[in-house]
């Protein structure tokens, strides 16, 4: 048909502008605060790629969800307001025929999203916790950068080398801040390396350098040479363990692990994302209504405030289920259930807009008997006054 064949390529070709300009937004916002993570010492510099790319597959279902959403939505609005729905209208048309090719449309959009919010954004996580992980059990003076001053784990220490070996356990003049108990002391040093004792503790010994204690305008400040010096940096050595978080979590372990609140939590999520984008996709039909003589602004600021109100339903459902006031069994589908009956009043709130029933007639009507009434009172008063003169 003449109508669907013109729809699917409207909607693709709108569902990939809506897509590159939603995920640019994301990547751009996503690229400032990894890179200022790494600036700031939390993450590894080399890791910025990885750390984009896992953080990006995990905004990808959200954003395949407003993608199929907002197409459909331009793509209805955009035929109204060129005053093309009247004509599919006049030639037999119904509003129910955009079924079809949104259902089309939005199935391999809704399948998509459910293997990434399954599959993908769980696996995404564990490699994402993985790399940070890995970053933060490396030894402070293994995680600074020639050339470049880095504060330590505790805040308490700052670091500075001129050089590293290629194995990171030689450095060469280092330069070492500690603040404790408000006291200063400075380390410097021609070169050190890192050692591991017999109880685990890992040190960075230093070798030919001076300490400076205090401040030189105090009395107690004091200066000493040395010719070996440690400074311990981890207590123990810590094995890196995998991410077990319940985000990070795979679908067979949260249906095998449901004791835990905040697995049922994020099984609650995982499940209501694709129910969310159907829900949406088809609500986006009767919403796209606008009068082409007013503009299209009202109702694209009323479809935002539904996508909001509808993510932090959900939100709030599985704050709900997190802190144990709500069962999973109780909690997943009577939102969902309410979203779908909302979508059958729109349709039918839009295809009977004739129907003497439909709520803007009996307005009308009400309207009119109204100031039918007021007319009639007004032309009383108007014969009782001509009748007493």
């Amino acid at each position: 048909m003449i109508f669907q064949r013109a729809l699917r390529r409207e909607l693709l070709s709108t569902a990939g502008a809506v897509f590159t300009t939603l995920f640019t937004i994301v990547i751009t916002v996503m690229l400032i605060k990894i890179l200022g993570q790494a600036a700031g010492g939390k993450v590894a510099s080399a890791d910025v790629i990885a750390l984009i790319g896992f953080t990006s597959l995990g905004y990808l279902p959200v954003l395949l969800i407003l993608t199929g959403f907002i197409s459909v939505l331009w793509a209805v609005t955009r035929s109204y307001q060129d005053s093309e729905m009247v004509v599919w209208f006049a030639s037999g048309v119904s509003l129910l025929s955009w079924i079809r090719p949104v259902a089309f449309f939005g199935l391999p959009v809704i399948v998509l999203t459910a293997l990434l919010t399954f599959f993908g954004t769980p696996w995404a996580n564990r490699q994402s916790a993985e790399l940070k992980q890995r970053y933060e059990k490396r030894d402070d003076i293994a995680k600074v950068s020639p050339g470049k001053f880095q504060e330590s784990a505790s805040s308490e220490r700052i670091f500075f080398v001129e050089s590293v070996a290629g194995d990171l356990g030689k450095v060469q003049n280092i330069f070492v801040n500690t603040i404790n108990n408000g006291r200063s002391s400075v380390i410097v040093a021609k070169e050190g390396s890192i050692e591991i004792d017999k109880n685990g503790d890992k040190f960075v010994v230093m070798s030919k350098g001076r300490r400076y204690d205090g401040l030189p305008t105090e009395r107690d400040f004091q200066m000493m040479q040395f010719d070996r010096y440690g400074i311990l940096t981890e207590p123990q050595t810590k094995s890196l363990s995998e991410d077990k978080s319940a985000k990070s979590m795979t679908m067979m372990e949260l249906l095998e692990n449901q004791s835990s609140s905040y697995n049922q939590g994020e099984l609650l999520w995982r499940v209501s994302l694709p129910l969310m984008g159907i829900v949406l996709m088809f609500l986006a039909v009767p919403l796209g209504f606008v009068n082409p003589r007013v503009g299209r602004s009202a109702n694209l600021i009323i479809a935002l405030l539904l996508v909001v109100v509808y993510l932090n339903m959900i939100n709030i459902m599985q704050a709900s289920v997190v802190q144990g006031r709500m069962r999973f069994t109780m909690a997943w589908w009577p939102l969902q259930l309410a979203a779908v009956i909302l979508v059958g009043l729109a349709f039918a709130w839009r295809i009977n807009v004739n129907s003497r029933m439909h709520p803007l007639v009996l307005w009308s009507g009400f309207k009119g008997c109204f100031h039918s009434k007021k007319d009639k009172k007004m032309a009383d008063a108007a014969q009782a006054r001509v009748s007493g003169s």
